[in-house]
């Protein structure tokens, strides 16, 4: 007999924190139905099922917040449909549903680069960030050869451009694909770093949380200094 999404939802219950869900709800903008459970306790569930896709599908219709997430670990990234993936989004109303959850299972899918060039143009910030963070997954994961670096690069004019008057989370998202770019994409390393640069110092109000927007040059020169520019990612579910 198939594990169903109310099995889940009745094994998640007992596992919440009353004062972790009050975290979650006052610094990430959380809504209930959420339980409070630490990713912790999500990534062992995700341990014993794996994927499974329809599982997934159906934590995260429940609108729980704890069960969409654990959604986006078990998801059969190949097998999310675009239609998936854009009610996915639409549905990602804050915490680390846009920029992890909804953006991991994109990268992971055939629809990647298509859905986040057409996600950063919403007007809906949300959105817009998690098509940027799509972005971010893709170059951490994919080798050089199969990325576009011409697209790239006019990816990251666009950002030079937009980055102070663009909404704070879109900004924040922005920032990152900065640092993304420098730090796995070895041939453009210096170019995110003189745009960083030219950028400036960046700031984005993301709430009572400790999201820091972290400066993009001196990241990337943190991450030459390691010797890790380059060296792609195995994944980015975390």
């Amino acid at each position: 007999m198939s594990t169903t999404a109310r099995d889940i939802l009745g094994e998640l219950e007992p596992l919440g924190s009353e004062s972790y869900r009050r975290m979650m709800m006052k610094n990430h903008g959380v809504k209930e139905p959420c339980f409070g459970v630490k990713i912790g306790d999500l990534k062992k569930i995700q341990k014993r099922i794996k994927k499974d896709y329809q599982l997934a599908l159906d934590l995260y219709a429940t609108g729980n917040y704890d069960a969409m997430y654990l959604a986006g670990l078990i998801a059969d990234d190949a097998r999310m449909t675009k239609a998936d993936l854009n009610r996915w989004v639409e549905q990602a109303y804050a915490g680390s549903l846009p920029g992890a959850t909804v953006a991991w299972v994109t990268t992971g899918s055939s629809h990647g680069r298509e859905l986040a060039l057409e996600w950063i143009e919403s007007d809906k910030p949300l959105i817009a960030a998690a098509g940027w963070s799509v972005l971010s997954c893709l170059v951490s994961l994919k080798d050089d050869a199969e990325l576009d670096l011409a697209e790239l690069k006019q990816l990251l004019r666009r950002v030079k451009k937009e980055i102070h008057r663009a909404p704070d989370a879109v900004r924040y998202a922005m920032n990152n694909f900065v640092i993304s770019l420098g730090g796995y994409v070895a041939p453009l390393t210096e170019l995110p770093i003189k745009t960083g640069e030219e950028i400036g110092p960046v700031s984005a109000d993301l709430g009572n949380n400790r999201c820091e927007v972290f400066s993009s040059p001196d990241y990337i020169r943190k991450m030459q200094d390691r010797g890790v520019v380059g060296k792609k990612r195995k994944t980015v579910k975390c």
